[in-house]
């Protein structure tokens, strides 16, 4: 699966129970275009131990395995959350506005 969106909480630093690994984890929110407009909310996780090159708030990509991650509230609820196993996320730059002249020859 690959995602377009923004970071919506910082990169933060965690380490795996099963491997004893660092990882990355953040919010990503991915806003549509066209009749359904509403925004999807993923966490995603960097599987890698270098901090990733963006911050809260920069448009990235993310590509990965999309599964569903089941938990309970603080309250004590079943809830969930849409969860991307990144293998990459990269930022996008977005680009430099520039005037293009175009020449009309007669």
């Amino acid at each position: 699966m690959q995602v377009f969106g923004n970071v919506a909480t910082q990169p933060e630093r965690k380490r795996s129970k099963t491997t004893n690994k660092d990882y990355y984890e953040f919010r990503l929110a991915e806003s549509q275009r066209g009749a359904n407009a509403d925004t999807c909310w993923y966490s995603v996780r960097v599987m890698k131990e270098d901090k990733p090159q963006f911050d809260k708030g920069d448009f990235v990509k993310v590509t990965g395995r999309l599964k569903t991650d089941f938990y309970l509230s603080r309250e004590g609820k079943p809830t969930g959350t849409l969860l991307i196993i990144a293998f990459e996320a990269a930022k996008i730059a977005k680009p430099a506005s520039s005037s293009v002249a175009t020449e009309v020859t007669r």
